[in-house]
């Protein structure tokens, strides 16, 4: 296969803006695309090739946007398309990428299409852009399937039909306020053709695809043979519901759509998928060369912090993933999962000191690795996970469905300190009382930009460094890895390029892989010495290793 060596989103990093999160223009406590604007030379000076831009369409947020009621406008929450635009115009002169999340597994329960199913019949041409189903039992009082819903409980909610009565079922598999659509029914592609040709002729440069493996659903919608496995995790694992065979003809049509606006003017548009499989072969299938060009590789996030186990899962991506043509796109943070500093630190308040360490190591390892990275808002500042929120400011909808803390997600979302000493942090422009949406704790200022950018220690000249000294290296997309020998607990690579990376997971100082003194360190790497929990860069021929 020939590749095509030149194409930006081989080796991309991307950064992830939530929007509500990065920065509030107009002093309401909720980030804006005006503020995306302001902090956009911020991410410049970081020297990210682009953004993802968390929804910001119209919607009830129910799921903070993630429910959508209008794929093509702004919620004036965020601005609207005038906004968008002068945003864009900004993104273009910097020479920034733009992408948007789209969500087509499921819409707002707001959104006109729902409103009419509701409004119509059974068995009606508005209900058949979703799945609704009369439920089982006496009056058919129970759900249509066993089905659990990711977010927690039953995956149907039963509505009250036009004559008052108890009726039909819906399916959601995620929260009652997000209905599933229907993909068999080709009105529900046919929309998204228009939503994607709406942006597009904005001049986004692609998209990034929420819940990639779903959309299609069992036609006969029967039981799942293991419902309590079906709870939210990390996998999919209903075959029933997810990662179905005919999901792969939807991202071919959509590639389809991209090479017509590419064979336009030579720009590419990027696809990029969340796919939740349990295995890189299967993922694999998604990134094929006529599919999405890139899916999220999200075994490296969850891996323990081990030498052995980071190596399997390279190991697979490059083989499997890589090996479609396509470039393994990784990830180590993103806005539903616990920020690295506290996940490596075993959970605490602040985030360990052996947490802060381990993410450093992590994320020079993440950008020395061939093919694309995403980074997290606030992954550059070091943030740590704000896991003591009390239950009264909480607005994850896992909570409200579960009442239960475990895997709730505000914690990673809480906005971003910029400056000053107390809260807002210059996240917000309006007076010192204005109160974000989630409130920042004290020690926040500990990792205001401002400071980060000053002290030439921080995590952001860290990714900074490591991101000038990625772009400097030939062959990040296209490049292949060798595995070096090293001591137990050591893990260590060389690239095409020469560029060799070697990561301590354990705690005793140990003899580095190569000799040399590193280009860059994730902490003190005395030569010859890789002290634990530390990454390095070197670069060698390794005729010596």
């Amino acid at each position: 296969m020939t590749l095509n060596t030149h194409r930006w989103w081989r080796d991309a990093v991307i950064y992830q803006v939530y929007v509500r999160s990065f920065l509030d223009s107009t002093g309401d406590g909720i980030g804006d695309l005006a503020g995306v604007r302001a902090g956009m030379p911020y991410l410049k000076k970081l020297g990210v090739d682009g953004i993802w831009l968390s929804p910001f369409y119209p919607s009830p947020q129910h799921d903070h946007g993630y429910d959508v009621a209008d794929y093509c406008d702004v919620d004036p929450l965020f601005g609207d398309l005038a906004e968008f635009d002068l945003l864009m115009t900004d993104a273009r002169r910097l020479g920034v990428k733009v992408l948007l999340d789209i969500v087509p597994n499921h819409c707002s329960s707001e959104h006109p299409w729902f409103r009419a199913a509701l409004a119509a019949e059974p068995g009606s041409a508005a209900r058949a852009r979703f799945h609704f189903a009369d439920g089982r039992g006496p009056d058919g009082a129970e759900p249509p399937n066993n089905w659990h819903a990711m977010f927690g409980g039953p995956a149907w909610s039963r509505v009250t039909e036009a004559d008052g009565n108890p009726g039909q079922w819906y399916l959601h598999m995620f929260t009652s306020e997000q209905p599933d659509l229907n993909w068999r029914n080709p009105e529900v592609g046919a929309h998204f053709d228009h939503v994607l040709r709406f942006w597009l002729d904005r001049g986004v440069d692609g998209f990034r695809i929420d819940v990639a493996a779903g959309l299609f659903k069992h036609p006969d919608l029967p039981d799942s043979p293991d419902p309590e496995a079906d709870a939210r995790t990390r996998d999919s694992v209903n075959p029933l519901a997810w990662n179905r065979p005919e999901v792969h003809d939807v991202w071919r049509h959509w590639r389809s759509v991209c090479e017509e606006y590419t064979g336009r003017d030579g720009r590419d548009r990027l696809l990029v998928g969340e796919v939740s499989v349990p295995t890189a072969r299967e993922h694999a299938q998604y990134v094929r060369p006529d599919e999405l060009h890139q899916a999220f590789f999200f075994d490296l996030l969850s891996a323990p912090w081990s030498a052995d186990a980071f190596r399997k899962v390279i190991s697979e991506a490059m083989q499997d993933i890589a090996g479609t043509g396509s470039t393994v796109t990784w990830v180590l943070n993103n806005h539903d999962q616990v920020r690295t500093v506290t996940r490596y630190g075993e959970l605490g308040t602040e985030g360990s000191g052996l947490g802060t360490a381990r993410a450093r190591a992590a994320a020079l390892l993440m950008l020395a690795l061939p093919g694309a990275a995403y980074i997290y808002q606030g992954e550059e500042l070091g943030l740590p996970e704000v896991v003591d929120l009390p239950d009264d400011v909480l607005t994850d909808p896992i909570f409200r469905r579960t009442g239960s803390r475990a895997r709730i997600r505000d914690g990673c979302r809480v906005p971003l300190p910029w400056s000053g000493h107390a809260s807002p942090f210059g996240f917000t422009s309006g007076a010192e009382s204005a109160k974000p949406w989630l409130p920042q704790p004290d020690y926040f200022a500990e990792y205001a930009t401002d400071r980060a950018l000053a002290d030439t220690r921080s995590f952001w000249h860290l990714y900074r460094d490591g991101l000038q000294l990625r772009a400097g290296l030939p062959q990040l997309g296209e490049g292949a890895l060798r595995w070096l020998q090293a001591p137990p607990g050591v893990l260590a690579f060389v690239r095409d390029d020469g560029l060799v990376c070697a990561v301590n997971f354990g705690t005793a100082p140990t003899p580095a892989p190569v000799s040399g003194t590193p280009l860059l360190s994730s902490g003190p790497c005395p030569a010859g010495v890789l002290p634990g929990s530390t990454a390095a860069w070197w670069i060698s021929d390794c005729t010596n290793p």
